[in-house]
């Protein structure tokens, strides 16, 4: 048996985390935990934490997050759904949890943020939106201004 040389062993690693991420990508509003994703490509949960977080500059559970967090100011935008609706409608199970991870990475409550979108109105095209509205990572969202 002869053992794998680094950059294959690296590149097979890449492609697992490649398939953890695009079925968070796609699984985001099921039920996910680092262990099943990990036993879902082969790897310990520790291990696949690690790699994910080299690779992609953040754990497994943050990624999920910040998608569902993407998704919900998606469905908030849109204004016909409450804020809890939003909640469960992306995955997640608390809605505490939720507002909380919400205004870390958006910088206003999910409330706020519907609010203050306009329902109806012309949304630009949804390459510009993905950037103009991605959420900031790692409580990186700015501080509300008191006036």
């Amino acid at each position: 048996m002869t053992s794998r040389s680094a950059p294959e062993q690296q590149l097979r690693d890449l492609a697992r985390l490649r398939r953890v991420r695009d079925r968070i990508d796609r699984e985001y509003a099921r039920p996910l935990d680092v262990e099943a994703l990990a036993r879902g490509v082969h790897m310990s949960a520790g291990h696949l934490s690690r790699q994910f977080r080299r690779a992609y500059g953040e754990s497994p559970y943050a990624y999920l997050m910040t998608r569902r967090i993407e998704r919900a100011m998606a469905l908030l935008r849109r204004g016909d759904l409450s804020v809890t609706a939003v909640c469960f409608a992306v995955g997640c199970a608390s809605l505490g949890t939720f507002s909380t991870r919400f205004t870390e990475l958006v910088g206003v409550p999910p409330s706020s943020y519907r609010a203050s979108s306009t329902p109806g109105s012309a949304e630009p095209p949804p390459c510009l939106t993905k950037q103009l509205t991605r959420p900031v990572r790692n409580r990186e969202a700015p501080a509300p201004i008191l006036t």
